[in-house]
């Protein structure tokens, strides 16, 4: 049942929810009921028509989680509802998370954004970019914008396989390379990030997992987001689902790892994603803690490459839509707007912000593929808290 209005009780015979609940109240210039009662009949619309068993939903508004909610079931032969804290795998919504650690090291002066990486690993026996043109090199910039010319690469592996993914270090030995010289194609790569996490690594002198949970979700109270889930994650765990080809009803399919696993084999919750979204809706810094210098993050959500502009892996924005360091990021009508998704097998996560008047939305699902119906959901989130904010 919906544990808010009675105005909204009738929405419960809709589908499965769980128990709503306020993470801190939702600032005073937010009609936020208002919002709400718009807001769910568009969430069981998406669900239905992205055949989304399940899901966790977050509103920011400024620096506060406005609202949080569930929907669905994370279990549907157990018939489980999904709670506030599931865990779901956030996929490459990381990816701007492990940017967040390399412009760390950044800005302490370890390296500069167009400098060449071979640079880097020169001192590192055995491991080089293949196929690189020296007169073309591959830049730090060119890694965190997906024009570096490396392949899409993935390597999957059942998590419960004999065989499991090789070493980071033993992966990029034997598959970092190019397939073009950079910036000749804008090319999404997951290899690239995975050599991101490497350079994390290699430069901090800290192991990347480590590092990721000291340097970043620590600060950001990201207490339950992990590589690999705690016991206490895997209680909570909702299982991944992808159509029957012939059928379309819903099957449980199987949980992966993979050789790339910096690029996003992370798990979550939707809180620890809203705390994420708050912190770059905030310049960098989250409850007066700044994990990034406002200048540097300022240039995360700023378009690098001019040339390479449109919707965004085809999906995401307009024709002047592009990518910044990482993110996604749009100018809509004078409203900055940043995005980004997350996919594996089963599980479809989608973050965007509106940097302009610091309003957010986040949402963790175990739908396969299911971005298009995420990507208008989150536009019309966004819309409905743009509506119905008053300037303070």
């Amino acid at each position: 049942m919906l544990n808010r209005r009675k105005s909204l009780a009738a929405l419960a015979a809709c589908f499965v929810i769980s128990t709503s609940a306020l993470a801190q109240a939702p600032a005073p210039k937010l009609d936020l009921a208002r919002v709400v009662t718009a807001l769910e009949p568009e969430i069981k619309a998406a669900m239905d028509a992205g055949k989304i068993p399940s899901c966790t939903v977050a509103l920011v508004v400024g620096e506060q989680i406005a609202w949080q909610q569930a929907y669905g079931y994370s279990n549907l032969w157990a018939k489980t509802p999904a709670r506030l804290d599931s865990v779901y795998l956030i996929g490459s919504t990381f990816k701007a998370m492990a940017t967040v650690a390399l412009l760390q090291l950044h800005e302490q002066g370890k390296f500069k954004l167009d400098e060449p990486v071979n640079k880097y690993l020169s001192a590192l026996k055995g491991l080089t970019i293949r196929g690189e043109d020296p007169n073309k090199p591959v830049t730090f910039r060119h890694l965190l914008t997906h024009v570096s010319g490396m392949p899409a690469d993935f390597g999957p592996f059942p998590l419960w396989a004999d065989k499991a993914p090789p070493a980071l270090e033993e992966y990029l030995q034997t598959s970092l390379r190019v397939q073009r010289p950079p910036l000749e194609k804008e090319e999404y790569s997951n290899m690239a990030y995975a050599l991101i996490g490497y350079l994390v690594e290699k430069l901090s002198g800290t192991p990347f997992k480590e590092y990721m949970q000291k340097q970043v979700f620590a600060p950001l109270e990201m207490n339950d987001t992990d590589f690999n889930p705690r016991p206490d994650m895997d209680e909570r765990l909702s299982v991944p689902y992808v159509p029957d080809e012939k059928t379309g009803e819903q099957k449980a399919t199987l949980r992966l790892r993979a050789s790339v696993w910096p690029a996003g084999l992370v798990y979550g919750t939707i809180a620890n994603q809203a705390n994420w979204l708050i912190a770059n809706l905030n310049g960098g810094a989250f409850k007066g803690r700044r994990v990034i210098g406002e200048q540097t993050h300022a240039q995360m959500l700023s378009k690098q490459f001019a040339q390479f502009s449109g919707p965004v892996e085809n999906l995401w924005g307009g024709k002047e839509a592009g990518f910044g360091l990482t993110w996604w990021v749009e100018e809509r009508g004078g409203d900055k707007i940043f995005a980004h998704s997350g996919s594996v097998p089963g599980y479809t996560a989608f973050l965007q912000g509106n940097r302009t008047r610091r309003l957010g939305f986040a949402i963790l699902t175990n739908g396969n593929r299911a971005h298009p119906h995420l990507i208008k959901l989150a536009d019309k989130a966004l819309e409905l808290l743009k509506q119905n904010s008053r300037a303070e």
